[in-house]
């Protein structure tokens, strides 16, 4: 007890700072809170495009339309998304070449050169993933032409559900994260 009738405790000004230290306003807890969620983050993606490669039981994706699935890190507030990419972000173009199906010796194919067109429909952007995984997340209606029933996309839903479930484990692996990073702080 001090003279004037207050009580010192030992250590209470160290507390006191390591408080302030684990508040989110501090540019240094929020820089690790986003380390956090970026980690998470990346798993929920990960786990997502693998639910994408084998849950929708695609009889050949040689372009790999699963890899359509992102993740982002918000600037100002702590948090973030997992979302399909959209056509806006693109990415790198990919040649695909399908496989010859002729045999040793054997003449065939075309024997002029290639047009821009061909190639243009034989490449494959980051935003043709993205389409290609909304088709399959949403369905399409029944197409007619008048050459005769195209066929319809029947909805899978498969990102909602899978989505919804990997996040929510998501947020409990972020919330014990985040106390381990303010018991580093403290302690």
């Amino acid at each position: 007890m001090a003279d004037n009738g207050t009580i010192e405790i030992k250590g209470l000004d160290e507390r006191i700072k390591q408080l302030g230290e684990a508040q989110t306003k501090n540019p240094m807890m929020q820089r690790r809170i986003r380390e956090v969620i970026k980690q998470v983050l990346g798993r929920v993606r990960s786990e997502l495009q693998g639910d994408a490669q084998q849950g929708l039981q695609m009889k050949s994706d040689p372009r790999q339309a699963y890899k359509a699935v992102r993740y982002a890190v918000y600037k100002r507030i702590l948090g973030g998304q997992v979302n399909i990419l959209q056509s806006r972000r693109a990415g790198a173009m990919r040649l695909y070449e399908p496989p010859r199906t002729l045999q040793e010796g054997q003449r065939g194919g075309n024997r002029r050169r290639r047009t821009q067109r061909t190639t243009d429909l034989m490449s494959y952007r980051g935003k043709d993933r993205g389409f290609i995984l909304r088709f399959l997340n949403a369905g399409t209606t029944e197409r007619k032409t008048r050459y005769g029933s195209r066929g319809a996309i029947t909805s899978r839903n498969w990102f909602g559900n899978a989505s919804q479930r990997h996040l929510n484990e998501a947020a409990e692996q972020i919330d014990r994260m985040i106390e381990d990073v303010i018991r580093g702080v403290m302690y």
